[in-house]
């Protein structure tokens, strides 16, 4: 059977996850309460907004990203839409359990930012998260090398090494995996 005309497979520079694969993601283990986001393409707002409620949160707010060149004018060559090409991604945010510390109306729910590498999400998201939830422990799943943030746990494939600074994971991650090297 051929694929309907709507479904184009863009080639990516990077593994991707089949829909079930995300939908089956141990999302839930990660916390009791708290907040998530999680940048979806058009085409995937959906299947967003189904497995924010498989992994056990609602989704309260979202964020988009205008998407600009190097002269900050709108791109037209995002392929990411069904039918028109979309000049934005979203990010929706959810929410589990009662988090305490929130900010909430601190920021604007707009981002416009230059595109850069395939998949590089604007800086300016970190600021935000931070913003909006201070204090707290962060994970980024998925992350590359100029993800990495300052008191964050990024995990991702393509990272170029482990470097853990915050010593009760270093404590964790050596009893779980002693014959690894720990940069810190």
């Amino acid at each position: 059977m051929a694929d309907p005309p709507w479904d184009i497979h863009m080639e990516l520079p990077y593994g991707t996850m089949s829909d079930d694969e995300m939908r089956n993601l141990n999302i839930p283990c990660l916390q009791d309460e708290g907040l998530i986001f999680l940048w979806v393409t058009g085409r995937a707002m959906e299947l967003g907004r189904e497995c924010l409620k498989l992994w056990g949160y609602e989704r309260c707010d979202e964020l988009i990203w205008v998407k600009t060149n190097q002269l900050q004018r709108i791109i037209r060559t995002g392929r990411t839409g069904h039918w028109i090409n979309h000049g934005k991604e979203h990010c929706l945010v959810g929410v589990k359990g009662n988090p305490k510390n929130i900010n909430r109306s601190l920021d604007c729910d707009v981002i416009v930012a230059e595109v850069r590498a395939t998949s590089h999400k604007p800086d300016e998201i970190y600021g935000i998260i931070e913003r909006l939830s201070p204090g707290t422990r962060k994970i980024e799943l998925f992350g590359r090398q100029h993800n990495t943030q300052p008191n964050w746990v990024t995990l991702g494939n393509q990272l170029e090494n482990i470097c853990l600074m915050d010593p009760q994971l270093v404590d964790t991650y050596k009893k779980c995996y002693p014959e690894e090297v720990v940069n810190l």
